[in-house]
């Protein structure tokens, strides 16, 4: 199934942290991990390849921590998983151009992947760490952070289709067997 890996949730939660807290605030690794109970050595790690990767500035010493350094508007959600993860596939064939597979030269459906992975990191690369910080209107515990692993987060939109009715459904159903 199509999801994002633990390290990216994490790195979300972290960033939709400080990204809620006030600019320009210091915020320690190890606030972060005891907030969400994630292991403050993976969650180091994890905020080392962020600020790597420009997304966090990073303050040494026994007082320094991570801010962010753009504005949550200008971070994806495209660009954390590549910080976290490199460029994550679909399939283990487009996870590297040297990957060799037993079935490359008859494969029909190495192409279409190709698109459809092209088509989620758009999708991803549109979504800002804004629109997942901001709290849903008339959603239950509106304002809280978003659980991106569980129910309704931003994993769980990934795999969302467009909304059809049931009674749509059942009449397209229908219309197909009769057309047989």
């Amino acid at each position: 199934m199509l999801g994002l890996t633990k390290k990216t949730d994490y790195a979300l939660l972290a960033l939709s942290y400080l990204a809620r807290g006030e600019s320009g605030q210091v915020v320690r690794t190890k606030t972060i991990a005891e907030q969400f109970d994630i292991p403050s050595e993976l969650l180091a790690k994890i905020l080392q390849k962020l600020a790597r990767s420009g997304m966090l500035t990073s303050t040494p010493g026994p007082t320094g921590g991570y801010m962010l350094a753009r504005s949550a508007d200008e971070i994806t959600i495209g660009g954390v998983v590549r910080a976290v993860e490199g460029s994550p596939a679909l399939t283990q064939c487009l996870k590297s151009v040297d990957n060799e597979c037993e079935q490359r030269g008859k494969c029909t459906i190495r192409g279409p992947l190709e698109r459809v992975n092209a088509r989620v990191f758009q999708m991803l690369d549109r979504t800002t760490l804004t629109e997942i910080t901001a709290p849903e209107t008339g959603a239950p515990g509106a304002g809280n952070p978003p659980c991106l692993a569980g129910e309704g987060g931003l994993v769980a939109a990934a795999h969302i289709r467009p909304a059809v009715p049931e009674a749509a459904r059942v009449e397209a159903g229908a219309s197909r067997r009769g057309a047989t």
